[in-house]
């Protein structure tokens, strides 16, 4: 009985070269959330969100949700939300991913909210993305996880 690949050599070759175009793969998606843009308008219209009462977690569908992300700067890991035209920035740290840029809050009470902006959808010109919320209320926890998109701003 014979042992190892009827490739020999070249199976490992191949193996190998296989694996480095994965690698190119995965580095080229990499590119695609390089190239976000430094102000970016989001708004959420889908999605959940739950309260716990009781020993029971209760859901509904949330209210539509909107902001901005500004001076996004993927070097220094940071970028500022808007709420409102008038309102005073909030300090966003930045998560790169492959394919993504995760963009984390923490505001004064401690609580903690995460936007993840996605590659742009060629086909529909947006950014799909997903924000979650993690907070309290009367001392009982209320999270949502909202759907919808980021465009440039």
């Amino acid at each position: 009985m014979k042992r190892g690949s009827k490739f020999g050599v070249w199976g490992v070759f191949t193996a190998r070269g296989l694996g480095a175009l994965v690698g190119l793969g995965l580095m080229a998606g990499a590119a695609g959330a390089e190239d976000i843009p430094k102000n970016l308008e989001c708004s959420f219209t889908g999605g959940t969100s739950w309260s716990y009462d009781a020993g029971v977690y209760n859901s509904k569908a949330p209210s539509p949700l909107s902001f901005s992300i500004e001076e996004i700067d993927l070097e220094q890991q940071k970028a500022t939300l808007k709420t409102g035209t008038d309102a005073k920035g909030g300090k966003l740290s930045v998560v790169r991913a492959i394919n993504a840029n995760h963009f984390l809050e923490a505001v004064n009470e401690g609580f903690l909210n995460l936007t993840t902006v996605y590659d742009k959808d060629p086909h529909l010109g947006k950014y799909p993305a997903v924000h979650s919320r993690h907070f309290g209320l009367l001392g009982q926890p209320v999270f949502g996880q909202y759907t919808g998109f980021c465009t440039d701003k």
